[in-house]
């Protein structure tokens, strides 16, 4: 499949990966891209030109020892396949492997391309939450105000987990006090751990997510549980980072460490659909928009932290 590229969002892992600095998979940058069908082969179902599609860059085979375990995210193939040459093109190919393993959606009518970009971060999200059980009636800490993490308070607050947000940087403070659904705690001058504690009676969060790559937000999750909790590592952090913390607290808490990486088919139909019933907002949060040969401004913007959510147009 041949795809015209209408929008492509800029993630941090594109960030990591142009400054050497993400090696989970390949160095292809632009994976939040969706567009138009301008070609496809035509023993492929399903597709005709013309078709609005979300295409996602890994797709796991759902055959190998992995995927029959849940963990799709680790399949061999699914770090292997990708897009050609990346979201941040004007034509992009699908790969043949893509197609065949479910790796494409249409968007659906009411869902615009720059709401529909956000489609593969929220699927992120998504699986997050799904593996570190966030459900009704909990409390919820979650430490980095940026687009991701915004987009975790949206759907905790949809699954009625009372939610806190942490952040240093004013701007995405300033966001998250628009968003509605969770207590806004500036990490500058709040001690978060004793501010949810307080707010839970002294027990903490059930669970807190850390969508920074900052190391120190581990620690502030870390600190922000409650006995028996659970910390889910969502962001990406820098390689060769460490952690210092007193690893006797993690086993006398019982605090279970859970790491998410990617998404799958499933939590892309996830995050499409909720799009779809309107539960799920999120292009309110992009601030920049750039052309492709403004890309170099676009990375820039991401990287000084003026904006909140950039994205790129051709």
């Amino acid at each position: 499949m041949l795809v015209e590229m209408k929008v492509c969002g800029l993630c941090g892992t594109d960030i990591e990966k142009i400054h050497g600095q993400y090696t989970a998979a390949q160095p292809v940058i632009g994976h939040e891209a969706v567009g138009v069908v301008r070609e496809v082969d035509d023993d492929v179902g399903g597709f005709r030109v013309g078709d609005r599609v979300f295409p996602h860059h890994h797709v796991p085979c759902h055959e190998c020892h992995f995927c029959r375990a849940g963990s799709e995210t680790m399949c061999e193939m699914y770090r292997k396949s990708n897009l050609d040459p990346g979201g941040f093109s004007e034509l992009i190919r699908v790969p043949e492997w893509n197609l065949r393993k479910g790796g494409v959606l249409k968007i659906r009518e009411g869902v615009s391309f720059e709401e529909a970009s956000f489609i593969e971060p929220a699927a992120c999200c998504i699986r997050a939450l799904n593996r570190c059980r966030a459900s009704r009636g909990e409390t919820a800490l979650v430490v980095g105000a940026g687009p991701v993490g915004l987009t975790h308070v949206q759907l905790l607050a949809l699954r009625g987990v009372e939610v806190f947000v942490s952040d240093v940087i004013p701007t995405r403070l300033s966001y998250a006090r628009k968003t509605r659904g969770a207590e806004v705690l500036d990490a500058r001058s709040d001690v978060v751990h004793e501010r949810i504690r307080e707010a839970t009676g002294g027990r903490g969060a059930d669970v807190a997510i850390v969508a920074s790559g900052n190391i120190r937000a581990v620690t502030q999750a870390l600190k922000s549980v409650r006995k028996g909790g659970r910390v889910c590592l969502f962001g990406v952090p820098a390689r060769g980072s460490k952690l210092e913390y007193d690893v006797s607290d993690i086993f006398n808490s019982e605090i279970s460490i859970i790491s998410s990486y990617a998404a799958t088919d499933a939590e892309t139909a996830a995050a499409l659909q909720l799009m779809v019933d309107g539960d799920l907002k999120l292009s309110p949060l992009i601030t920049h928009r750039f052309h492709l040969d403004e890309f170099s401004s676009a990375v820039l913007a991401a990287v000084t932290g003026e904006a909140m959510k950039v994205i790129v147009t051709p």
